[in-house]
């Protein structure tokens, strides 16, 4: 694999962990409630565990309440009940049959400190991922043989710069979320 290919899919790779901590930064929750945080609930649909935006459309007509509509009624018990045992959201839901109303409480000062505790957690987790990814292109640039040592050094050079770009995302959309956490 030439240099270029191997920062070419460091490259692609950072992108995607950086991606993928910015959706795991929406599952944790603010003031107002998003139906992002209840995308990826999983429910128990006849024997599978199934992402709950993929039985139901979800809708926030308000900023602590969002209301579920299953595709199918049969689901409806199944639903509620994936969303009340769900950790970290304290959220009530009631069912009238046809719809699930969930509301979510106020948050208190000390749960906002908690949440801001879970998203540097998750954002860490990214910066490990974004880490292991950079070990794996510097083990595959190692190994260039067809390639002079100075070619290495700079495609290094250039490895680096790019790992401190990812990291800098990832501690942006820390900086927001956090901002937005700890938000009145």
């Amino acid at each position: 694999m030439a240099i270029t290919d191997v920062l070419t899919e460091t490259k692609d790779k950072m992108r995607k962990a950086v991606e993928v901590a910015k959706d795991d930064f929406n599952t944790v929750r603010t003031g107002r409630i998003n139906p992002a945080l209840f995308q990826k609930i999983p429910v128990d649909y006849y024997g599978t565990p199934t992402p709950l935006a993929q039985l139901a459309s979800l809708q926030a007509p308000e900023a602590r309440t969002l209301i579920v509509t299953p595709y199918d009624k049969t689901a409806l018990k199944e639903i509620e009940k994936a969303i009340t045992t769900f950790p970290n959201l304290g959220a009530s839901p009631s069912n009238d049959g046809t719809i699930i109303r969930v509301t979510i409480p106020e948050l208190t000062q000390d749960r906002r400190k908690e949440f801001v505790k879970i998203v540097r957690g998750k954002g860490e987790d990214a910066k490990i991922a974004v880490r292991n990814i950079r070990r794996k292109a510097k083990d595959d640039l190692d190994s260039q043989t067809e390639v002079g040592d100075d070619e290495v050094a700079r495609a290094e050079k250039e490895l680096e710069s790019i790992t401190k770009g990812f990291v800098d995302q990832i501690d942006d959309a820390l900086k927001k979320k956090e901002a937005e956490l700890l938000e009145v």
